[in-house]
């Protein structure tokens, strides 16, 4: 059925009473279950998987995925399952629900593939799993209390779109009132994606294959399906029937140029669009295609050993972006996001506005009776709470971090600022721009404590976590609010699922991550190590804008930090990046390039690239094939369900590529 909503002039003349009012009347409904056990846990449940792949998949490419959509899909096509042998049907606001809790759970990953790891690389040493889970804990809780004063303007009042939420809302609507037959195709889809991604992953696993064959089979050496696209062409190399392909006297597979099967990959890629992705093929290839083995031959890169001359140079692909790549990527992605965050200053306006004074027809509202009082999460709960919770936020960061509590103190009232940005700009694009904010601390507290670079590291790990927890609630809200749910009860399912998504990526960071680690070893280079498929090109930003920062502020600097290939090409990047993404705010998104993933490009290896290239490519050709075919069974598979079918596909490429890593950690040790 069709949802209820305001008219433009409604949502412009009334006061907020008047449109609570209004929505309690037409339609909240107050008697439908919602947060009830069975939805709680498998929310819980859900969340907890979805947190795994969030992780992995992060760890990889440096993006989180939404995973709000999928759960919805998920939870509806079990409990019709579970309907059909006997049990009661999933009623639709269970469903949203279901959906806050795992949403929640899986936006917990953040920080682990960013901050914190970027932490853990400086001081060289594992962050303590309660320092780990409790943090990311209460930031996150922390958000919880910071959204809900927000959720009354931009929900009630001004009833922003928050365009991800709303289609989780009329996805949610279709499901409930339409066809059960379509959500039970999308989500037959999503399982057969996931089947086929998780049997290819399994039989290119090296660990599930070496179980399998010598420990249970008992063969002598185990077989495994190539992960490497083009191994065949080594073996013909091998043999003396093919010659290794070089750029600069340099073999390629020393710079991660190499095709791989990575079905998460192909499957992100099909979510993050062509554009994005061709963005980021157009950066992996300029950077080591081009500008690499140029430096290479000017011998501003040096080997790690050998000689380039003689073609025994031993160089490889983190080696070569750590040395001089990274900076150039760092330069072009903080100006093209800095420079569209600023881009919007009626972000900043109505920031500004809610701190200073109170809007207009606000004074009107306060004199009439709350009607929503029952059922709103009251604001005393946050005005006593952000103090209370942001004071052990501070307390943390002083005890497990070495920050001066001055330095967290600050950070509270910047924090609550960061958010309100964030939040009007995922209302309006569903975009959080957690990568451009996390600038804006870095830079101010690494500029008051140049020499401690946690100060600068875990005061952007507070304000990105809180602002982008407080973002993604308001948006999973927004359908909740769509379908007529308690307010207060989604604040409540988000709680569990911040626990939900804590209690399993906390764990699997260590399994996946830090397993092999010892004391005394690199930890950047055992958990992203080279040739590896984790790259962490989220927490490699981070930590060298950090670096940045002390080589800026502090007394003498890092002398032989940049170099003057590596500044000329910073300041080339970043005016690329100030054209381009001019170019694409003034023709309104139609330009084609983003300058934001050209610089992710440098830093995710080639292989992941490549495939993520290969994934938008095959959905953009579908879109092309199918797109005006509205009534074909393509249509319906690949552009209906184009969504479910890359989930499945990131879902079982990561699930059954994380119990790989368990088989090695807990078998084969």
């Amino acid at each position: 059925m069709a949802i209820e909503s305001l008219t433009e002039e409604q949502v412009r003349t009334w006061t907020r009473a008047q449109k609570d009012r209004w929505w309690l009347q037409n339609v909240y409904r107050g008697d439908m279950p919602q947060l009830t056990f069975r939805a709680a846990l498998t929310g819980f449940i859900l969340g907890g998987l979805l947190s795994a792949t969030n992780l992995y998949v992060g760890a990889m490419t440096g993006w989180s995925l939404g995973v709000g959509l999928t759960s919805v899909i998920l939870s509806f096509a079990i409990f019709r399952v579970f309907a059909r042998l006997g049990a009661n049907d999933m009623t639709v606001l269970e469903n949203n629900a279901t959906q806050s809790v795992a949403t929640a759970a899986g936006y917990m990953t953040g920080p682990l593939i960013s901050g914190m790891a970027a932490y853990m690389w400086i001081e060289n040493r594992p962050m303590p799993w309660l320092p780990m889970l409790g943090f990311n804990v209460v930031l996150s809780l922390l958000g919880v209390l910071v959204a809900f004063p927000m959720k009354r303007l931009f929900i009630n009042d001004e009833q922003q779109p928050f365009p991800q939420g709303r289609a989780c809302g009329v996805v949610l609507d279709t499901l409930y009132s339409a066809d059960a037959a379509v959500g039970l195709f999308k989500a037959r889809a999503l399982a057969g994606a996931a089947a086929i991604a998780g049997t290819i992953t399994f039989l290119s696993g090296e660990n599930y294959m070496k179980w399998l064959q010598e420990r249970v089979l008992g063969r002598a050496h185990a077989w495994k399906l190539p992960r490497e696209l083009d191994a065949w062409y080594y073996d013909l190399v091998e043999k003396g029937s093919a010659q290794v392909i070089r750029l600069a006297n340099v073999d390629i597979r020393q710079l991660g140029l190499r095709p791989a099967m990575d079905f998460a990959m192909f499957g992100a890629g099909g979510l993050m669009g062509i554009r994005t992705a061709s963005s980021m093929m157009l950066g992996m290839v300029v950077n080591f295609v081009i500008l690499v083995p140029w430096m290479i031959a000017l011998g501003e890169i040096l080997p790690k050993s050998g000689s380039v001359a003689e073609g025994t140079a031993v160089f490889g692909r983190v080696h070569v972006v750590n040395s001089w790549s990274l900076w150039w990527g760092i330069a072009i992605m903080v100006t093209a996001s800095l420079v569209s965050l600023f881009a919007k200053p009626q972000i900043f306006v109505d920031a500004f506005r809610m701190l200073t004074r109170r809007r207009a027809g606000a004074s009107s509202t306060a004199t009439e009776p709350d009607v929503l009082a029952d059922i709103e999460l009251p604001l005393w709960v946050s005005y006593a709470g952000i103090p209370v919770v942001g004071g052990i936020g501070v307390w943390m960061a002083w005890y497990w971090f070495g920050v001066h509590p001055l330095f967290g103190a600050l950070a509270i009232p910047l924090i609550v600022l960061l958010t309100l940005i964030a939040a009007r700009s995922t209302a309006m694009t569903s975009i959080t721009p957690t990568g451009a904010l996390s600038k804006i601390p870095q830079f101010t507290f690494g500029a008051m404590d140049p020499t401690h670079p946690p100060t600068n590291l875990m005061t952007g790990v507070m304000c990105v976590e809180v602002s982008s927890n407080a973002s993604n609630l308001l948006m999973d809200i927004k359908p909740g609010y769509m379908l007529g749910a308690k307010p207060r009860q989604q604040a409540i399912g988000h709680a569990i699922g911040i626990f939900a998504g804590a209690l399993a990526s906390t764990p699997l960071f260590y399994l996946l991550f830090l397993s092999e680690w010892k004391p005394g070893m690199n930890l950047q280079a055992v958990m992203a190590p080279e040739g590896g498929q984790f790259s962490f090109p989220s927490a490699v930003q981070w930590k060298g804008v950090s670096e940045l920062v002390t080589s800026i502020f502090a007394p003498g600097g890092h002398g032989t930090l940049l170099t003057g290939s590596i500044l000329t090409s910073m300041i080339v990047a970043a005016a690329v990046g100030l054209v381009f993404e001019v170019a694409r705010i003034v023709t309104k998104n139609r330009f084609p390039l983003s300058p934001l993933a050209i610089g992710l490009g440098v830093l995710v290896p080639p292989d992941s690239v490549i495939a993520m290239f290969a994934g938008a490519s095959f959905f953009a050709i579908m879109e092309a094939i199918y797109g005006r075919r509205r009534e074909s069974f393509g249509n319906k598979l690949w552009l209906q369900t184009h969504e479910p079918i890359c989930a499945g596909l990131v879902a079982g490429a990561a699930l059954v590529g994380i119990g790989d890593t368990m088989i090695k950690v807990f078998v084969l040790r």
